[in-house]
């Protein structure tokens, strides 16, 4: 299993494994969230082989819109134009990028390998938490780190960090950037399904 995804970049932050940060798995409501989306891609996993890559993207597809603010993670991404966007533009856009994360995730978690996934604490960092999550097995571990903030009442992902100091979607924007000036947001469309199918034709 790939761990190395688009989506799972930098943040080096400790976890905690005192009885304060079990007590936030059992009762915060964003730890929740991570819990459930955590529980589902697992799911997935164990069934990596049988699924294939197309399969595994659409079992995972309406997951990651329960847990995650795609719209504004792409919005995020995007930068400062989306606003002077046409609202078909922005559409096409969170419909691209919410495929192409489905695909990154279908792509790098392949398979099942004994992992387990544990929660730890949850900072609160004004509006939003961040929830300290490990995934261990397969013969190494990895520290995550999910940026949360509330939307419709409901706590959803705008970010996730991995092992270091540097946002998932700040890197993207970066990556974004030149072809937004070069072509558009139809450029940017043709781009992330580009690699959406890609991702998915690999495995």
């Amino acid at each position: 299993m790939r761990r190395t995804a688009s989506l799972l970049f930098a943040l080096t932050l400790g976890l905690a494994g005192a009885a304060p940060a079990a007590h936030a798995q059992a009762t915060d409501p964003a730890a929740q969230q991570i819990r459930a989306f955590d529980d589902a891609l697992l799911g997935v996993m164990k069934q990596a082989a049988r699924l294939g890559p197309r399969g595994r993207s659409e079992a995972l597809q309406p997951v990651l819109e329960k847990t995650f603010d795609l719209p504004a993670m792409t919005r995020f991404a995007v930068g400062s134009g989306w606003s002077s966007l046409p609202a078909d533009q922005q559409a096409d856009l969170v419909r691209a990028f919410s495929r192409m994360t489905a695909a990154t995730y279908a792509h790098n978690f392949d398979g099942y390998s004994g992992e387990t996934f544990s929660i730890g604490k949850v900072d609160t960092r004004g509006l939003d938490k961040l929830v300290h999550t490990k995934l261990a097995g397969g013969g190494d571990s990895t520290d995550l780190a999910y940026r949360m903030r509330q939307a419709g009442g409901v706590w959803k992902v705008i970010d996730v960090y991995y092992n270091g100091a540097v946002s998932s979607l700040l890197g993207q924007r970066s990556e974004y950037a030149s072809t937004l000036a070069s072509g558009g947001a139809p450029a940017l469309v043709r781009k992330l399904n580009s690699r959406a199918d890609e991702l998915l034709r690999s495995r």
